[in-house]
């Protein structure tokens, strides 16, 4: 049952994720997904690209193959691919969709089976949280791109700053 409600929060924070991630990008117009900070930073358009390779590979064939396909090119997720709003939204779709594929069937009894990311055994559990760790590092990339590029203009997406007081009040009432 414990592993149950495991599988069920793994699966509510990888959409919370998605979620907060399409939330950032709709506040871009169309060019600004292709913005590079500097030449060595990436555009949330090349992040979407990195996320989607690394998707497709962990996630395919996901308790039977190692985690890093031979077919995967990481080098080139890094490259300028995608080159409109479109094809953003739907590289993105498309590695979320192979994720939650997965993630919802699997069951309790997967959780300690071994699977590989680079030769590396882990287990269920542990590849899970691997990769809940390293989308969330990057949705959060992408949301500080967007607060950077809108400024002023950008929509919190949690608690705006200074506003917690107003938030606890609302969610809490008089304390």
């Amino acid at each position: 049952m414990e592993n149950d409600n495991y599988l069920e929060s793994v699966h509510q924070q990888f959409l919370y994720y998605k979620a907060l991630g399409e939330k950032a990008m709709a506040q871009l117009e169309p060019g600004q997904l292709f913005i590079k900070p500097n030449e060595d930073c990436n555009s949330v358009a090349i992040i979407v690209q990195h996320m989607t390779g690394n998707m497709l590979s962990r996630w395919t064939d996901f308790l039977t193959s190692d985690g890093e396909k031979a077919w995967r090119d990481r080098d080139t997720e890094f490259e300028v691919i995608l080159t409109d709003k479109e094809s953003v939204r739907s590289e993105w779709e498309k590695g979320w969709h192979c994720l939650m594929n997965v993630i919802t069937t699997l069951q309790s009894t997967h959780l300690n089976q071994k699977v590989c990311i680079r030769k590396e055994p882990l287990t269920v559990t542990a590849a899970i949280n691997r990769q809940l760790a390293h989308y969330s590092y990057h949705v959060g990339q992408i949301v500080f791109y967007a607060k950077q590029i809108r400024g002023i203009d950008f929509t919190s997406l949690s608690i705006p700053k200074n506003e917690s007081g107003a938030f606890n009040k609302e969610k809490f009432g008089s304390q």
